[in-house]
């Protein structure tokens, strides 16, 4: 264990030519969180002692947790960030920059290919989709960067090189699986000695250091094309996949339109489809309409904030990949129009849950996502990234490129599968079936507010699948209507309802994570209403914030729920 902590300080001061101190600094320069500490730290060294910015910390750092948090995140995987320039414009005008690169369907994916055997969206090659988080790092260093990529990647080549410290939160991932000691290619990284490393070991990644270290000196364009990329497509065809060595040549990221909203004044700006960002969305325009600051009315708050949380999935059902389907964004900005947020507040009742069909009349299929990592960052400049990355769920497909130590995505199972219905009866929504070049729905939504002036205010991005939805909101209504802070806000138990399942869950309480469960009296309220709820264990969803503080500080907050997890103002 001292071993281990000492080769961590030594890689850490590798990392950086000077450790940052955040007593050296005024909290003015700007801010970084992500659910691993080492990895923020990276990120707040690029603002001070690198001479970087937000995009720059938000690259390294993010490469960190592909290095340490492989479980969630990757190469291997993809993911969307929202990006609001240091002039506050958005990536594309009006008022854009929402990246997308997200996974892709190969060109040999098709609708019923899963038909037969839907295990394998889970496991394998032929659950993985065209990996895309290089080349979104790249997109965003290209064009908001300002120090040389190579310098960004250095610090996650030394941690995979030389090792770092094995944290509860990777001991809890990796659970009791045994496939990362019986599959030789898993056990190099995760059971050098025959046995599975515990917490406090040192463990390397001298294969994916390897990786990192051809891309650090030709770029992205490494994995993408030539030995990387063969060595890619060989393991996945080996194992059932179709993808080929085009399909990765052939990645793009796609740069499209935010979801942008007026709350209270406040300017909410995140993603759209396929992202989640549009059904966060909805349900901020359907509860602005009701009293949500009042600690005596907290009992009708949680109603009507469950209340749009199944309204708002219910709208879900219609989205996918707009390069499919034609009049995709009239149909979000219906979701989240103020004329649709007042017909669903009228049909909504003060003490009673409707029925399921009431939000979603059609009956479709109400998709769970899994895994995801979040990460945020901004400068004193103004720029400002949100971004979540994920391989799906936890550990990807479970497949391992040898050559490179890439764990890839299971992204493919995000599609919808024709002619199947799922545990709860829904019938697929054809908007998310499979098609060659496709991007599966996403939860995902990290998000941006401003205040009215147009300033800066708060950066927030969310893990946890199909939960991310629910929590960015509700981290939106703590701190936007309660007033608190970014760690205040992180801390506050959780609930979540998509409808279907026909429960709303509610987290209780964690001795090991300090936290508080729900409130008996608001729960018994809900359930007063005719809901179905549950009790469930805190970790459903994580995040990280930070915010601009009007005198120009910064707070940064990580997520409670991941003891690993840290944010960092300097």
């Amino acid at each position: 264990m001292q071993y281990a902590t000492a080769l961590l300080l030594n890689v850490l001061a590798l990392a950086s030519s000077v450790s940052a101190n955040p007593r050296r600094h005024s909290a003015k320069l700007g801010a970084v969180a992500s659910e691993c500490a080492v990895c923020s730290r990276i990120g707040t060294d690029i603002l001070t002692a690198g001479g970087g910015n937000a995009a720059d910390a938000i690259v390294a750092t993010q490469l960190c947790v592909g290095v340490i948090a492989m479980y969630h995140s990757g190469v291997g995987g993809g993911g969307f960030a929202t990006v609001r320039s240091e002039d506050g414009k958005y990536e594309r005008l009006p008022r854009l920059p929402f990246v997308d690169f997200r996974e892709t369907a190969p060109a040999a994916a098709f609708q019923d290919m899963y038909k037969a055997q839907t295990n394998l969206s889970l496991y394998g090659g032929l659950a993985s989709a065209v990996p895309g988080e290089l080349r979104g790092l790249e997109y965003i260093h290209q064009k908001y960067g300002s120090i040389p990529w190579k310098k960004l990647v250095q610090p996650s080549i030394k941690l995979a090189r030389f090792g770092f410290a094995v944290t509860p939160d990777l001991v809890s991932y990796m659970g009791s699986s045994t496939f990362m000691v019986t599959d030789p290619t898993w056990a190099i990284d995760f059971a050098p000695n025959g046995t599975r490393l515990g917490l406090g070991d040192t463990m390397t990644r001298k294969r994916y250091a390897d990786m990192l270290e051809t891309v650090a000196k030709e770029g992205p364009n490494a994995f993408y094309y030539g030995a990387q990329a063969a060595a890619t497509i060989q393991a996945l065809q080996a194992d059932q996949g179709t993808m080929s060595v085009a399909d990765l040549a052939n990645y793009t990221v796609v740069s499209r339109a935010v979801a942008n909203i007026t709350y209270r004044g406040f300017k909410i700006n995140t993603g759209t489809a396929p992202s989640g960002g549009s059904v966060m969305s909805s349900i901020m325009k359907i509860i602005e309409g009701y009293d949500m600051s009042s600690p005596s009315r907290i009992n009708e708050s949680t109603h009507y904030l469950n209340e749009a949380m199944r309204f708002a999935y219910g709208q879900r059902t219609q989205l996918g990949d707009p390069a499919f389907f034609a009049n995709l964004t009239a149909y979000q900005e219906g979701m989240y129009s103020d004329e649709t947020a007042a017909l669903v507040r009228s049909m909504i009742m003060p003490n009673v849950t409707l029925d399921v069909a009431a939000y979603n009349p059609n009956g479709y299929q109400i998709l769970s996502d899994d895994g995801t990592s979040a990460t945020v960052s901004a400068d004193k400049s103004g720029l400002t990234i949100a971004m979540t990355s994920t391989i799906n769920t936890i550990f990807g497909s479970r497949l391992m490129v040898p050559e490179t130590g890439v764990i890839m995505n299971n992204e493919m199972n995000d599609f919808s599968i024709p002619n199947t219905t799922n545990a709860f009866g829904y019938i697929p929504t054809e908007a998310n079936f499979i098609r060659p070049f496709k991007r599966p729905l996403s939860s995902i939504a990290p998000t941006i507010v401003e205040h009215p002036n147009g300033e800066v205010y708060i950066c927030h991005a969310s893990a946890g699948g199909s939960r991310i939805i629910t929590e960015v909101a509700q981290h939106l209504w703590h701190t936007l209507d309660q007033n608190m802070t970014s760690a205040q806000a992180l801390a506050q138990p959780r609930m979540h309802d998509q409808l279907s399942p026909n429960v709303a869950s509610f987290e209780y309480g964690s001795d090991r994570y300090g936290l508080a469960g729900y409130s008996n009296q608001t729960t018994a309220y809900i359930a007063s209403t005719g809901a179905a709820i549950n009790f469930v264990a805190v970790g459903g969803s994580t995040a990280q914030a930070l915010r601009l503080l009007p005198n120009g500080t910064f707070e940064a907050a990580g997520e409670p729920r991941q003891l690993n997890s840290a944010g960092y103002a300097v």
